[in-house]
């Protein structure tokens, strides 16, 4: 057997962030249309180049985006929002940008989680509008790198099931219309790519990983029958990741050419698969076996044991060696870090070294004198030096999680009991305004920070200024009349590095960037030995900010769970155990906030639901930890301190039993661009803690008006009882521009006056 190497897609980023930097200049109308196109083809053409440089066999396009993927397929068949006022023909960018961010004259489609990930995709809506192809940007691009490189890559784009399951605006009834005006496009983009020489197509499934049921299993095998008969001589690659195939039996019979299985995180139930089933013959297996989603370098004895495994256990005459899932959740390149620990740099791949390795186990299994013998030891080496090292191995917070009890879960007294204790202590007025935490990171706010890291300003000099910048929010705070207040967290680069870098256990990157959404894009702490709290980490602000104001300052701390699915996580230990870790050294934060006199401490969760498993059957298990982790960081406080959280983008229909599982005094998540789902959702089942529905969208530049912010408080006195309504934007404002921010929150102050009137003179 010959074996072939590929990935399913590959970073759009840039080493330098170049992506993001020509995007935002073309935002500023620093570029003008044709240079931002350009200089975004010379971005991706660069990409083609070090992929065929690094010696892959087959190279994949269609995976470069100017915003986001799914974007890209929903206007490429039109599927515009009609608010946008578009008239068909080729989506412009103004539109295109437009939908992702929105505009002043309508709000940007709604944004959620990708998978069990921490990317955002834009969702696509369907109006019941008839779909057209408005431009083949997959056989643009395809063309593209055949002229340039004179090579024939492999298109990819999101195939029809997974690209319909996650499109919103249809119901049972007609979903069966959308997706036959949804097929016959997908037809013609094939047909097209056929025409034009593509040996193989790439259609990506990730939804065939969740949990199926007969119906769902039915519709999948009809979508892939009738693409059959009518591009019969497409060779389809069809690509699942992130979990293994659902209904494997009946869909690995599919009628197409090849089928990609992730062999790192599905890898038991896929080899459980494929001996009770096989393979069939007549299909390609494209094994992911070099995982897509971290940044530990593989042990590459293992990976090609691991092949030689999927390899007796199927007849198909080729197999692929690939990459789990795409790259684009891991950084580019590990070359472009100088700081890090060598012991550490040295157990690490990003995805250049990612493909290496790649490279490296096809030529250790084709070559029949094993002349990479080297290089498989050397991966073993490295990790085994890893392993050993002594921040691996403190005995002590090895200890505390051991003795982790049941007790240490739960609070003094129940949330009705501490809410009247609170209301009491706290003497709140109906409907308290707030903001999640951080506020806009002026220029000046970047170049002062990044002065002091590069140690051009003293540390007095920088925390005069953080200081005094600190002081104007909560000035500007307090002339808005908001009640509660926030330090403005101008110390913190990111919710996460901030706290990774004053406990134990972390180490951070210079160069790993990673996107989060559209040009939003971070760089996350690596978690590779034990955690453990070593000084107060948030105290000295957060008092320095009470101490200027008579309105209560909230403690902003990241939860136990966000910090581990934020992070790129060791993986020797159980993320259980490196959850707890963290949660207990967030406890004793806690404990110091609480201490100092600070009576409302903010503990969030954006990403607490991003990491749950892809099956529903597996969401027990997760969530019992995930819960218990939270709890174990806050449970320690007396009734009268208020425990809050914030959540981000995510589907909370399906989610409210966990969430107030945790026993949060008060919750505040993002619904702005969902509401009215959400709404819905809680007429069904209730929640009876404090709660506050973001009224306006803070990821779109566009500044919502009082009444728009009004209208979404009175619906939600629907479902919510006055004495359990908080009223807050939807996210932080840290990537928000000062003039907007200021306005958006005179308007939500103003609309929560306005509703305070009503229901007061509904009473009389």
């Amino acid at each position: 057997m010959t074996y072939s190497t590929t990935a399913i897609g590959y970073p759009y980023i840039g080493g330098e962030r170049e992506w993001k930097k020509v995007l935002e200049a073309f935002w500023r109308n620093e570029l003008t249309e044709i240079d931002f196109l350009q200089k975004m083809k010379e971005i991706r053409l660069a990409r083609i180049d070090k992929q065929l440089r690094i010696g892959l066999d087959i190279v994949t396009v269609g995976d470069f985006t100017l915003y986001d993927r799914m974007l890209d397929t929903a206007v490429m068949f039109g599927l515009v929002p009609k608010r946008f006022g578009w008239q068909g023909g080729k989506v412009e960018l103004q539109t295109y940008y437009g939908i992702a961010r929105g505009n002043q004259d309508a709000v940007a489609s709604e944004m959620t989680k990708w998978f069990n990930t921490n990317y955002h995709y834009i969702v696509p809506e369907f109006e019941g509008q008839a779909l057209e192809l408005t431009e083949n940007k997959i056989l643009a691009d395809f063309l593209e790198v055949k002229e340039a490189f004179g090579i024939t890559a492999k298109p990819t784009l999101i195939g029809p099931y997974t690209f319909c399951k996650l499109t919103k605006g249809y119901d049972k009834v007609s979903q069966v219309a959308f997706i036959l005006a949804l097929l016959p496009l997908y037809t013609q983009v094939i047909k097209e790519l056929v025409t034009a020489g593509a040996n193989w197509i790439q259609l990506e499934e990730p939804a065939l990983v969740t949990s199926l049921d007969e119906t769902e299993v039915k519709l999948v095998q009809e979508i892939y029958i009738q693409l059959a008969a009518t591009v019969p001589e497409a060779n389809i690659m069809l690509q699942t990741y992130f979990e293994s195939l659902s209904a494997y039996k009946m869909l690995i019979e599919l009628p197409v050419k090849g089928i990609g299985l992730d062999f790192v995180h599905g890898y038991t139930h896929n080899m459980e698969a494929l001996r009770q089933f096989g393979f069939p013959q007549d299909k390609v297996l494209a094994a992911g076996v070099i995982n897509g989603r971290d940044i530990w370098r593989a042990n590459l004895a293992e990976v090609s044991t691991t092949v030689r495994a999927i390899e007796q256990l199927t007849s198909a005459e080729e197999l692929w060696i690939q990459s789990s899932c795409s790259l684009q959740h891991v950084p580019i390149s590990t070359a472009l870090e100088t700081k890090l620990e060598p012991v550490l740099k040295n157990a690490l791949a990003f995805a250049d070294e990612k493909l290496v390795e790649l490279t490296e186990v096809a030529k250790y299994l084709n070559e029949k004198n094993h002349a990479t013998n080297y290089t498989i030891s050397e991966s073993m080496k490295a990790i085994e030096a890893l392993k050993k090292h002594p921040v691996r191995n403190n005995q002590a917070v090895h200890r505390a999680v051991q003795t982790v009890s049941t007790q240490d879960f739960e609070r003094q007294s129940d949330f009705k009991t501490r809410q009247r204790i609170q209301q009491q202590a706290l003497q709140l007025p109906l409907f308290p305004t707030t903001t999640i935490g951080s506020f806009p990171q002026s220029d000046e706010v970047k170049r002062t920070r990044s002065a002091w890291r590069k140690k051009q300003l003293s540390d007095e000099a920088y925390a005069t200024f953080v200081a005094q910048e600190t002081k104007r929010w909560i000035e500007i705070q307090e002339n808005l009349e908001i009640d509660v207040l926030v330090h403005g967290e101008f110390e913190r680069t990111d919710m996460v590095e901030y706290f990774g870098e004053k406990l134990t256990g972390f180490a951070f990157t210079e160069k790993a960037w990673v996107v989060s959404y559209g040009s939003r894009c971070v760089k996350p702490p690596i978690i590779y030995g034990d955690v453990a709290w070593a000084t107060p980490m948030t105290v000295k602000e957060t008092v320095y900010a009470q101490s200027l104001t008579n309105r209560y300052v909230k403690g902003m701390l990241t939860g136990p769970v966000t910090i581990l699915n934020w992070s790129f996580v060791r993986d020797d230990i159980p993320r259980k155990d490196v959850t707890y870790q963290i949660a207990l050294a967030l406890r004793k934060e806690v404990e110091a906030l609480e201490a100092a006199g600070i009576a409302i401490i903010q503990v969030d969760e954006p990403a607490l639901r991003e990491g749950l498993p892809l099956r529903t059957e597996n969401w027990g298990a997760y969530l019992d930890w995930t819960v218990n982790a939270f709890k174990l960081a806050t449970a320690n406080v007396k009734d009268e301190t208020q425990i809050h959280t914030h959540m981000c983008y995510c589907e909370f229909n399906d989610f409210i039993e966990p969430i107030s599982a945790l026993d949060a005094d008060v919750l505040s998540i993002e619904t702005s661009r969902s509401h009215g789902e959400l709404i819905a959702s809680l007429h069904i089942r209730p929640y009876e803690k404090g709660i506050g529905l973001g009224v306006y969208d803070i990821h779109s530049p566009r500044v919502p008006n009082e009444q728009e912010m009004l209208t979404i408080m009175q619906d939600s006195l629907q479902v919510l009882s006055t004495n359990q309504f908080w009223v807050n934007p939807d996210c932080g404002l840290k990537t928000r521009k000062e003039p907007e921010t200021i306005a958006a929150l005179a308007n939500m102050v103003a609309a929560t006056k306005t509703l305070r009137q009503q229901i007061q003179q509904s009473t009389y």
